[in-house]
């Protein structure tokens, strides 16, 4: 393989979209409310997002390696490994797949130091905050990843949803909205539950590494039940977002995108063997891109007939 496609591979740059769609939406509810859009600025701010996303996918690689997380996932029989498989696999060596990891954190925070240039000092407090949430998902002492009280799912409503959102709007704008923070929520909460979801593939693994994640605190049957409800609060919120008026009402057109997703799940029953929820993460996956699509498209029309 080129460099490239090691990198891409490694990093799991196929899965960017979750953090760039917020940004796109943060930065087009300025444009909508407030008329204000600064090109130049939104490309950064997509760099600096995406790269801090690539940071996070490829630190919890390099700490759940050493951790020993991969490897019994990998030695585990009906567990599927969630990893790229670079280091598990031996095809990159550490102290590499390490060097890029820590390049792509400095490539994030030279963006967010320039935009807070521009912007202001709580630019620095949304990137920051992403950062920290990135890098002690898995890393010790904090691990809040591995605890299973819900602090990892929040952390990833804050990382995918709240943060990227906000922050994207105030690049723009120098302000603060509630108009944000509601638009933030269907996406956010979307992928929160492909990040959960993706529990399911190696749930007995976890257990045996000692990675305490909802699913193996609370078995297979009542997490399935709490995804399920994730999946209903995040498209309950793109209707508060159209009542409070943070989407024009072409927005719901977003709900169409939970029909494959809800058909996922009819084809699971309370006990499956992990390559049945294969379906289900794809499903997760693109409902998440999908919907913040179509919120993004109204979100333009609206701003560009308004």
């Amino acid at each position: 393989m080129d460099k490239w496609t090691l990198f891409k591979k490694a990093s799991r740059f196929q899965v960017i979209p979750v953090m760039l769609v917020p940004v796109i939406l943060g930065a087009l509810g300025a444009f909508v409310w407030k008329g204000v859009f600064h090109p130049f600025l939104f490309v950064i701010t997509l760099i600096g997002a995406g790269a801090a996303h690539l940071f996070s996918n490829m630190v919890n690689d390099l700490w759940d390696y050493r951790s020993g997380t991969d490897t019994v996932a990998r030695d585990t029989p009906d567990a599927i490994s969630t990893n790229s498989g670079f280091l598990s696999g031996g095809v990159m060596a550490e102290r590499t797949f390490a060097s890029i990891t820590w390049t792509m954190l400095g490539l994030a925070a030279v963006c967010g130091i320039a935009l807070a240039l521009y912007s202001g000092w709580p630019v620095l407090v949304f990137a920051g905050l992403g950062g920290l949430i990135a890098y002690f998902y898995v890393a010790p002492p904090i691990q809040f990843g591995y605890r299973g009280k819900g602090m990892s799912e929040i952390a990833i409503l804050l990382s995918f949803g709240i943060l990227p959102v906000m922050g994207a709007y105030y690049v723009q704008t120098r302000e603060m909205s509630v108009h944000s923070v509601l638009l933030s929520l269907p996406v956010g909460l979307l992928t929160t539950l492909v990040l959960f979801n993706h529990h399911f593939l190696h749930w007995q693994a976890d257990r045996q590494a000692g990675k305490n994640t909802l699913v193996v605190v609370w078995g297979e049957e009542r997490a399935l039940r709490f995804s399920k409800a994730l999946l209903y609060l995040a498209y309950a919120s793109v209707l508060v977002c159209v009542a409070d008026g943070a989407l024009p009402v072409y927005g719901l057109f977003a709900l169409i995108t939970a029909i494959p997703l809800y058909q996922a799940y009819t084809k699971l029953g309370k006990h499956n063997p992990s390559p049945a929820y294969l379906p289900l993460m794809g499903a997760s996956m693109k409902a998440s891109i999908r919907c913040g699509a179509v919120m993004s498209a109204a979100l333009l029309l609206q701003g560009l007939i308004s």
